[in-house]
Formats: structure tokens, C-alpha cells, sequence
């Protein structure tokens, strides 16, 4: 597959499918609420595996990849967090206890990365075969970036999709979760729990999410082995963070902003692509478009990081000086 044997991609594999096991054995198969330490130390775990495998890359191919990976795995991982707010909307929508989610984000997010997985390879098939296509990307792109940008506004809390009440009417669950059990016998039946659903609902809206994060990261990169370890390393971890910043999503008030950016920016950049490799006939009469600028990874990673990095910190700005203007109108 493009410039990876297929034998590190057998291990890479392995090693991903190895730390989701790890994972469930070591911290889900005992049902627990974990605490702020577990989940910040596994945190940093994981970023510090992604920082370690782009040492990796640039080791073994150079720091031109190195520096693609590690500017998809920040866009992927910044995306992860977006839709941490939908995840945490669907936990209360289904009522799970503290005590369950850990297994029904770990499971969801397995289900994820599984289908993912499957859409880059075909993404990658189809750009390696018609590059026309990345012309499709690039506008999708530009208009989900349109789209963030004007929902950026918009301070009405986020709505469950009508897909998720209709697959509570096609799967009948039970009402009671039991802790983490995936079935209740209840007057003499055996039913599933809510668990199930969760479980589903998860892995099905990550995967909507992909809609927008598979393009925007073949914007960055098109060798598939790097978009599939940047988005299962951003993945690996989003458990941990879930509960790390269940308290913070509130305060990222201006990420949907940057993400806006970020999509346009690599928007753009497609089109910019699809321009160098251009074969339409009826643009540059099938030549490619020698005038437009390529973008230098070290531009992206610049933009990428400078956004989020401003994103957040004028988040935090914000915040602090609403929770002081609560507490000055309080004190009166």
C-alpha cells in the first residue's frame, strides 16, 4: 500500500488491536468510575505514543511524513474532542451510569476505528485511481468548514440525531443497566441492555464523524498507513479523555471556530492538489496547474497548531472572565 510493506502494517495493526485489549482487560473488564490521575497519566500515554511514533517515521522514512503524521494526528485528535460533546450529549440522552461508560466508549470506539479503517483504504484506492476525486474532498471540505464556522455561533445546546431515537424503537431494550451487563432477565425474558445501544449509537455517530475527518487528513497526507495510525492513535486515547475533560468541554468555546479554520485550511489545500494533479479535460485543458502554490508541511503544521493552540487559550480567556462576571452580579 503505496510505501509501507505489508508486514508493518501487520504489526502496526496488531499493536493497536493489543492496547484496545490491554485496555479492556486492565481498566473496563472491572467496571469502575476512573479517577482524574488514571485518566490524565493514560492521556499522555497515548499523545506521548503518537510523539513517539513520529520519531518513528522519521527515523525510518524522514521528517517530511514525520511532520504529515503528526499534523493529521493533531487535527484528527482535535476533531475527537468536537465530538466529544455529542458523545457526552448521547451518555445523558441514555442515561448510562458513570460506572458503565467507560466499557460503551471503549467498545464504540473499537466499532469506530474498524469501519474508519475500511473507509481509508478505500479513500485511498479511489484517489490512487481517479485524482479528480480530490477535487470532491476539497469542496466537501470547504463546505463543512462553512458550515463549523457558522455553527460556531450558535449557543443552543447540540440536538441527538433522529437516527439514534429511531434505533431505540428497532432494538427494545430493557430500561436498567445492571452496572455494565449486556443483558437483564426481566419476568422470565432475557432483554439487552441500554448498553447495546449506547455501544452502536457510538461506534455509528464516530463514524458519521469521519465524513469530515478521513478527507481532511487525506488533505494532509495520502499515504494511507499514516492516516490509519494518526487516526487510531487520536482514537486509542479518546476514552481517557472523555472523562479528563468531561468537566472542560464547556470552557473550548471557541474550538468549533478553529476546527472551522483547520477544515477550510485543508480544504484549500485539496483543491491546491487536485490543481497540481490535475487530468479534467476542460480545466488547464487536462494539465495540471503549475502556478498554484504547494503548501510546505511545515506551513500546515504551523497553521494547524497556531489554531488550535489560539483556540483554546482564548477559550480558557473567555471563560475565566464569564465565571468572574457570575460571580461579581452573584456578589450583588
Amino acid at each position: 500500500m503505496n510505501h509501507v510493506e505489508i508486514w508493518i502494517w501487520a504489526i502496526s495493526v496488531a499493536v493497536v488491536i493489543g492496547f484496545f485489549f490491554f485496555d479492556f482487560y486492565s481498566h473496563v473488564r472491572h467496571a469502575h468510575v476512573p479517577t482524574m490521575k488514571e485518566a490524565g497519566l493514560w492521556s499522555l500515554f497515548y499523545i506521548g505514543m503518537a510523539f513517539v511514533f513520529m520519531f518513528l517515521v522519521a527515523w525510518q522514512w524522514d521528517w517530511n511524513h514525520a511532520g504529515d503524521f503528526i499534523a493529521g494526528y493533531a487535527t484528527e485528535k482535535a476533531l475527537s474532542v468536537d465530538n466529544l460533546f455529542v458523545f457526552l450529549l448521547l451518555m445523558t440522552s441514555f442515561k448510562v451510569p458513570k460506572i458503565a461508560q467507560q466499557k460503551a466508549l471503549l467498545i464504540g470506539i473499537a466499532m469506530a476505528l474498524v469501519m474508519r479503517t475500511a473507509f481509508i483504504l478505500a479513500g485511498a484506492w479511489v484517489l490512487e485511481q481517479l485524482s479528480w476525486v480530490f477535487y470532491i474532498f476539497g469542496a466537501w471540505l470547504l463546505f463543512m468548514a462553512v458550515r463549523q464556522f457558522i455553527e460556531s455561533f450558535d449557543d443552543s445546546d447540540p440536538e441527538m440525531p433522529g437516527w439514534v431515537m429511531q434505533l431505540k424503537k428497532l432494538i427494545p431494550a430493557s430500561e436498567n443497566y445492571d452496572d455494565d451487563k449486556w443483558t437483564i432477565v426481566e419476568n422470565g425474558k432475557k432483554m439487552v441492555t441500554p448498553l447495546v445501544l449506547v455501544v452502536v449509537a457510538l461506534g455509528f455517530t464516530d463514524l458519521l464523524f469521519a465524513l469530515d475527518s478521513i478527507p481532511a487528513i487525506f488533505g494532509i497526507t495520502q499515504e494511507p498507513y499514516l492516516v490509519f495510525m494518526a487516526n487510531a492513535l487520536a482514537l486509542l486515547g479518546l476514552r481517557q479523555l472523555y472523562f479528563l475533560i468531561d468537566g472542560l468541554l464547556e470552557k473550548l468555546r471557541f474550538l468549533d471556530l478553529g476546527l472551522a479554520f483547520i477544515l477550510g485550511f485543508i480544504g484549500v489545500k485539496l483543491v491546491f492538489h487536485a490543481l497540481h494533479v490535475n487530468e479534467l479535460p476542460f480545466i488547464n485543458g487536462g494539465q495540471p496547474v503549475e502556478w498554484v502554490p504547494d503548501i510546505p508541511t511545515w506551513f500546515s503544521l504551523v497553521f494547524i497548531f497556531g489554531t488550535l493552540i489560539i483556540a483554546t487559550v482564548t477559550s480558557f480567556i473567555y471563560a475565566s472572565k464569564e465565571e468572574k462576571a457570575e460571580a461579581s452580579t452573584e456578589a450583588e
